[in-house]
């Protein structure tokens, strides 16, 4: 009987030392933890400024400014280049916020984080798509936002990395001889991607691979 009441008074003074712990934290109040946010991000001090703003989201949930600190917290990921985390983030503001007005900002900065990982026409295509599926999405719902007028000039940069990959694996299949599958994507590209370089020089290989692939 005697170790129980010493157990139980053990987890009572954790209790009230975790409980003194919180509330001496949360002395900061949101006012403060926005000013804080504020002032680092400006700065350029992210880190800081996700400190603050995840704070203020967790102490503050029903605060005036804890819609704020939701969109602070994917533009600091975003800063840090941390688009695995920004790009949920955004995600999860839209979902919440679907008539907030800073939804096409929201949009355009989630197409942002898979553009700015565009990589070469031989790697994988998956941020060219995203990115582009994003500021298509963006114009069509906001055609009147200064954001629709940025993604536009992203969209050629898009496309032409997607026509791109396209052609490098048409090549490839062609190479291998593997005349069929290269002549599929040789004609998805003509169709897909028309006027373009790669779909110019698609057509110039349209024909030698159709007789190839109708020898085998």
């Amino acid at each position: 009987m005697k170790k129980i009441i010493l157990l139980f008074t053990i987890v009572l003074l954790l209790s009230g030392c975790s409980l003194f712990e919180s509330s001496h934290e949360m002395e900061r109040s949101a006012q403060e933890l926005v000013s804080d946010g504020s002032s680092a991000f400006v700065a350029g001090e992210y880190k800081t400024a996700l400190k603050a703003y995840t704070d203020l989201k967790d102490w503050y949930p029903f605060s005036r400014y804890a819609i704020l600190a939701e969109l602070k917290i994917a533009d600091a990921h975003y800063m840090l280049e941390e688009y695995d985390e920004a790009i949920p983030a955004y995600e999860e503001f839209e979902k919440m916020h679907p008539r907030n007005e800073a939804i096409p900002y929201v949009i355009y900065r989630t197409g942002l984080c898979w553009f700015n990982q565009l990589d070469t026409v031989d790697r994988d295509n998956t941020p060219a798509k995203n990115s582009l599926a994003q500021f298509r999405r963006l114009i069509d719902q906001y055609p009147e936002s200064e954001y629709a007028v940025k993604a536009k000039a992203n969209i050629k940069k898009c496309t032409a990395n997607l026509s791109g990959h396209e052609l490098y694996v048409a090549d490839f299949y062609y190479k291998t001889k593997h005349y069929k599958a290269a002549l599929k994507r040789y004609e998805y590209l003509v169709e897909n991607y028309p006027g373009s370089k790669e779909s110019r020089e698609a057509l110039n290989k349209i024909p030698d691979c159709r007789a190839l692939a109708n020898k085998n």
